[in-house]
């Protein structure tokens, strides 16, 4: 039948992409990096040290899945050929609809494994933290920061990412002043860090008796965690060390003493927090990660003369700076202007339905890249 036959093209098409998605990926390498770590994990003392054994652990089970990424791929790759061959040798018509989504479904992992696979910068493959702060707009925009927060939790959570909360301000009537999340695993600082910036809502605002239509901002901004491994010198006497009790959403996290640790680094004026760990000492260690993460990605930055280029591009939240656009009324669409990617099913992204954005991005800027 013809329509097999057309989804048996595609197929033809996708085999030779995903030779060259092994080669982009480095499978063979990747298998022998599995097996050294695999021997590391085996000799004797290997628990001697705990975190050194944790971070070994880790690696080996990224690479591992990068592996098995692949190789589910080829497998389904396999699946929908022979899917073919029987559908079209007993002319069932009614298989049709399965063999299109099976295709459509390989399309869309190898794309996706394909953006994997340019995840090449030095900080890419790490986890990402991710600071969230209102901005113009008063409650609406504190309430937009929690709509936003739940948004990016939803997607981690799509993609099997751990998400754990490191510094929670509520708003003063409804929503998040601002939020800090740990999102851990493979690549989620190289998929994440092309949401940086301000985001903007347009909505008819639930705040507002008259039901007057609300423009509203937050800002977004990403950082890859880094480890004790990248060596940075923070000097004590550039660090001012406040300490105050945490508090967190609906009474969570509560603590009677004074726990949580805010730390500005005085030089560039920076500020984290940590009120999420039991100790003081556990998130002064935690708010330290987050400033060191910070200072490492601003000192990849080439002009660092200014102050204000230590501290990063310092746009107002506001009209005119915003990276994308969420419109819920008079229409809906949410807008990336940057790629010009856009989608109307503002539903679906406010469900963790990032990656058409993410994507383009990506495409995008490795475009750029090869124009250089």
């Amino acid at each position: 039948m013809l329509q097999f036959e057309e989804q048996k093209l595609r197929l033809k098409a996708i085999e030779p992409q995903l030779q060259d998605l092994a080669e982009a990926l480095g499978l063979q390498k990747v298998r022998q990096e599995i097996e050294q770590l695999e021997a590391q994990a085996a000799a004797p003392g290997f628990w001697d040290d705990m975190q050194a054994s944790g971070k070994v652990l880790q690696k080996t089970r990224q690479y591992k899945d990068i592996v098995e990424k692949y190789e589910k791929l080829c497998e389904a790759f396999t699946d929908a050929e022979t899917l073919i061959e029987i559908a079209n040798e007993e002319n069932d018509e009614s298989m049709i609809e399965e063999v299109v989504s099976m295709v459509d479904e390989i399309e869309r992992v190898l794309e996706e494994q394909k953006l994997a696979a340019l995840l090449t910068g030095e900080y890419d493959a790490k986890n990402a933290i991710l600071t969230f702060h209102a901005g113009a707009g008063g409650t609406e925009a504190q309430d937009w920061v929690q709509m936003l927060y739940r948004m990016y939790v939803h997607w981690a959570e799509r993609h099997a990412y751990k998400v754990k909360v490191l510094d929670y301000l509520d708003g003063d009537e409804a929503g998040i002043k601002s939020v800090s999340i740990l999102v851990e695993g493979l690549n989620a600082y190289g998929f994440l860090r092309s949401e940086t910036g301000v985001h903007r809502l347009v909505r008819i605002s639930p705040f507002d008796s008259s039901g007057r239509r609300h423009t509203s901002f937050a800002s977004l901004e990403v950082m890859p965690e880094i480890d004790d491994e990248v060596e940075i010198e923070i000097r004590d006497e550039d660090l001012r060390v406040d300490t105050y009790r945490s508090g967190g959403a609906g009474g969570q996290h509560v603590n009677k003493t004074e726990s949580a640790v805010r730390i500005t680094h005085l030089p560039t004026g920076i500020v984290v927090a940590c009120q999420n760990e039991r100790s003081q000492v556990q998130n002064r260690a935690v708010a330290m990660k987050m400033l060191k993460s910070k200072l490492v990605e601003i000192t990849q930055r080439e002009h660092l003369e200014r102050i204000e280029d230590i501290k990063g591009e310092q746009k107002d939240i506001a009209w005119g700076a915003q990276i994308r656009s969420y419109v819920f009324m008079p229409y809906t669409l949410v807008k990336d202007h940057r790629t010009g990617f856009e989608v109307g099913n503002i539903g679906a992204v406010m469900d963790g339905d990032l990656d058409g954005f993410i994507n383009a991005y990506l495409k995008a800027a490795n475009q750029n890249e090869l124009q250089k």
